[in-house]
C-alpha cells in the first residue's frame, strides 16, 4: 500500500471506444492488488477490476475539455480510458499504477499474498494434481527404449531443466553429460511424447555449439540413441524450427544447427518460425489494428495482413502438423529445437502433442500437456510475460501464440474438445494474472528457490471446479477422434475476436450458439430435477406412478412453472458470451460502497 497516495477518487468517466453512449461516470479506488471502477451511473451496481499485474502500460494523454485522460493498456487486451478531473488526482494515479504494475522482487507478486482460505493440506493436494510422471506411464514408458531418470536430481545436466527427464535407456551417465556440454545451456535431448502405437518419439532439445566445424562424440551418440529407440524407422528427423537465416547467424557465434555428415542417418529441416522479437512487434501492430475506432474493412484486412500475425500463427500450426504427420504416417522419430529450446520448440511439440493425443485436448489431459511442455521444461514464463520489471525486449507473446493455434483448431474440430474458448481464456488470463504460482519464476529450480509450493496455489483445481461452466457442450467424447490433421490453407485462419476484442462490448454478437446450447442442457438438467421432486410429491393413485420418461401432465406443468423458459441472449438476463469477458468482466452486485481488499476472498477472484 506504500505505493498508493491516493486510495480513492470520485467523478471519475469510463469512456467506450464502440457504443455510441454517454460515457459512464464513478468513482475509482486503487487497492493492493486491483484498480476498482465503480459506475455511480448505472441503474445496478457496476464494477470493472482491473488487476496490476494485468497492466502493460499506462498512459496520460492531453488534457480535454472533459479533464485529465490516462489510457490503460492491459496484458489481456483489456484497453480502459479513463478521464479524471483533476490533475493532481491524475498524476497519482498514474505515478501508483506505474509502480504497482511494474514489480521489482517476486515476493511482490499477487500469488505470494492471494488467500482463498484453503486448508494447507488441500492447498499441497491442489500441486499434486498434476503428475507428470502418470503420463509418462500412460505412454508406456519406462520400457525397453526409455527410461525417467534423476540424473538431474541437482541440476548438474541442466539448471532450466526440471530434476526428473526421460531419456534413452542406451545412453549412459557419461553420454548425458557430454551431450548436456554442447547443447546450448545444457539443455539435451529428452523425450517430449512417445507415440505408442509404433514407438516414434517426439524429443526436444536446444542448438548444438557446433560452429562451422565443431562436433561431439556423446551428442552423436545421444542422438543415434533416439533412433535406435524406435526400430520401425532407419531415419530420424531433426527440425531446427528458425529461419535459416538465423540458424546461420548463430553458427557464427559458435552455435548454430547439426551438420547432416556428422550424425548418423538423419534427416535436417527448417521450418522458420521468427524469433520472439518480431512475434512481439507482430502482436504490437495487430492491437493498434483491433484499436482502430471506425475502420473501413480494407483498412481493417490491410492491417491486419501488415501485421504478419495469422501468417505466425500459421508458420507455428504448419509446424506442428509435420512434427505429427512425421511421427504418425512416416513412423519417425523427430528432434526438435530453436536457439534455447524453450520458446518455439515448446509451441511446436506441444502442439504435435495435442494433434496425435486425444487426451491432451480434455481439462485434465491439457493442464498435464502446460506442465509437462510449457512449465516444467522452462519457457520462462516471467521474462516473457514480464511479471517483473525487467528487460521489455525479452516480453514476447509465445505462450500467447499456442493457445491461438489450439482455439484455431478448435474451430475447425469443435466436437474434439472437452474445454471451450472460455477455458482457454482464463487460462491466458491467470498466465499473466500472477494470482497462482503455477507460471510464476522461469523454471522448476527457479520455482523451488521460490518456495512457491509452499507459499502459493495451483490453478488447475481451481479450473477444474469451473469444469462445468468451461466445458464444450458439442464435446464427443474421448474417442471420437483420434488424431487430428487440420487445414492449414491461409483461408483455414480466423482472427480471434474473443480474445483481442473481448472486453469491447459492442462488437460482441448478440447470441452465441455455444452458450445457448450450454444453457438449454443445464436447464433440462433443472427441469428434470424438478419432475423428479415433484412425481415424489404425488399421491399414490389407483396405480403406480409413469416412468421416468413419461413425466405426467400434472408434473410437467409445475416443472414448468418451476423453472423459467430458456431466454433470448438479445433480452435481458442471459448467459455471457463465449467471447465476451471471463476474467475482468463487469461485477454487477449489490456490495458496500468501499470494495473489498480481494486477497481476503474466500474464492478465486476473477481479474480484468
Amino acid at each position: 500500500m506504500e505505493h498508493i497516495s491516493t486510495p480513492k477518487v470520485e467523478n471519475v468517466k469510463l469512456l467506450d471506444r464502440y457504443a455510441n453512449r454517454k460515457a459512464a461516470s464513478g468513482t475509482l479506488y486503487l487497492t493492493a492488488t486491483h484498480l476498482i471502477y465503480v459506475d455511480a451511473s448505472a441503474e445496478v451496481r457496476k464494477e470493472t477490476w482491473i488487476l496490476h499485474h494485468h497492466i502493460s502500460s499506462v498512459e496520460k494523454l492531453p488534457l480535454t475539455t472533459a479533464g485529465y485522460p490516462l489510457l490503460i493498456h492491459c496484458k489481456n487486451f483489456h484497453v480502459a480510458h479513463f478521464v479524471i478531473g483533476q490533475e493532481r488526482d491524475c498524476h497519482d494515479v498514474f505515478t501508483s499504477l506505474l509502480k504497482l504494475s511494474q514489480p521489482v522482487k517476486p515476493e511482490e507478486l499477487y500469488a505470494f499474498s492471494y488467500n482463498p482460505k484453503m486448508s494447507k493440506e488441500s492447498r499441497e493436494m491442489g500441486w499434486k494434481l498434476i503428475d507428470l510422471r502418470l503420463d509418462y506411464q500412460r505412454m508406456g514408458i519406462p520400457n525397453d527404449s526409455w527410461e525417467i531418470t534423476d540424473i538431474n536430481k541437482d541440476y548438474e545436466v541442466c539448471s532450466t531443466y526440471p530434476p526428473e527427464i526421460v531419456v534413452p535407456r542406451a545412453a549412459s551417465r557419461a553420454v548425458v553429460m557430454g551431450s548436456s556440454r554442447f547443447r546450448s545451456r545444457g539443455r539435451i535431448p529428452v523425450l517430449s511424447y512417445l507415440y505408442k502405437e509404433n514407438n516414434a518419439a517426439l524429443c526436444r532439445c536446444s542448438q548444438p555449439l557446433a560452429g562451422f566445424s565443431a562436433r561431439c562424440l556423446e551428442d552423436e551418440q545421444m542422438l543415434q540413441a533416439i533412433r535406435e529407440a524406435n526400430p520401425g524407422c532407419p531415419f530420424m528427423y531433426v527440425v531446427d524450427t528458425r529461419p535459416k537465416l538465423n540458424a546461420m547467424a548463430n553458427r557464427a557465434a559458435g552455435k548454430g544447427y547439426e551438420n547432416e555428415d556428422n550424425y548418423e542417418n538423419i534427416r535436417f529441416k527448417f521450418i522458420g518460425i521468427e524469433n520472439i522479437h518480431v512475434m512481439r512487434s507482430s502482436l504490437q501492430k495487430l492491437l493498434e489494428v483491433c484499436e482502430m475506432k471506425s475502420p473501413s474493412m480494407s483498412d481493417f484486412l490491410t492491417g491486419l495482413e501488415n501485421s504478419g500475425w495469422l501468417r505466425h500463427i500459421k508458420a507455428v500450426m504448419d509446424a506442428g502438423v509435420f512434427l505429427a504427420k512425421a511421427v504418425r504416417e512416416e513412423r519417425a522419430s523427430v528432434l526438435v529445437h530453436c536457439s534455447d529450446g524453450w520458446d518455439r520448440t515448446a509451441q511446436v511439440c506441444s502442439l504435435a502433442s495435442l494433434l496425435l493425443d486425444p487426451f491432451y485436448r480434455t481439462f485434465k489431459g491439457f493442464m498435464v500437456l502446460i506442465e509437462k511442455e510449457w512449465i516444467a521444461m522452462g519457457h520462462k514464463f516471467s521474462h516473457r510475460c514480464g511479471h517483473l520489471d525487467g528487460d521489455p525486449k525479452e516480453v514476447s507473446p509465445v505462450f500467447t501464440q499456442f493457445v491461438e493455434c489450439v482455439w484455431q483448431l478448435m474451430q475447425q474440430f469443435p466436437c474434439s474438445f472437452e474445454f471451450s474458448e472460455r477455458f482457454l481464456l482464463e487460462i491466458h488470463d491467470h498466465v499473466y494474472s500472477c494470482q497462482f504460482g503455477n507460471f510464476l519464476g522461469t523454471c522448476h529450480k527457479d520455482r523451488e528457490e521460490l518456495r512457491i509450493f509452499e507459499k502459493t496455489h495451483s490453478l488447475w483445481p481451481f479450473l477444474l471446479q469451473r469444469k462445468q461452466e468451461l466445458r464444450n457442450p458439442l464435446y464427443r467424447g474421448f474417442t471420437a477422434y483420434k488424431e487430428l490433421q487440420p487445414n492449414t490453407l491461409p483461408f483455414s485462419f480466423q482472427f480471434w475476436c474473443g480474445m483481442y476484442n473481448r472486453f469491447d462490448k459492442g462488437m460482441h454478437p448478440k447470441q452465441c450458439v455455444l452458450d445457448q446450447l450450454l444453457s438449454c442442457t443445464s436447464q433440462k438438467v433443472t427441469l428434470e430435477d424438478n419432475a423428479s421432486q415433484l412425481e415424489n410429491k404425488l399421491p399414490l393413485l389407483d396405480g403406480p406412478l409413469p416412468s421416468k420418461g413419461c413425466t405426467s401432465p400434472r408434473a410437467g406443468a409445475a416443472a414448468a412453472k418451476a423453472s423459467p423458459a430458456p431466454q433470448d441472449c438479445a433480452g435481458g438476463a442471459a448467459p455471457g458470451l463465449s467471447n465476451g469477458p471471463s476474467l475482468g468482466h463487469q461485477k454487477h452486485k449489490e456490495s458496500p460502497a468501499q470494495p473489498q481488499d480481494p486477497r481476503e476472498d474466500g474464492q478465486a477472484q476473477q481479474q480484468g
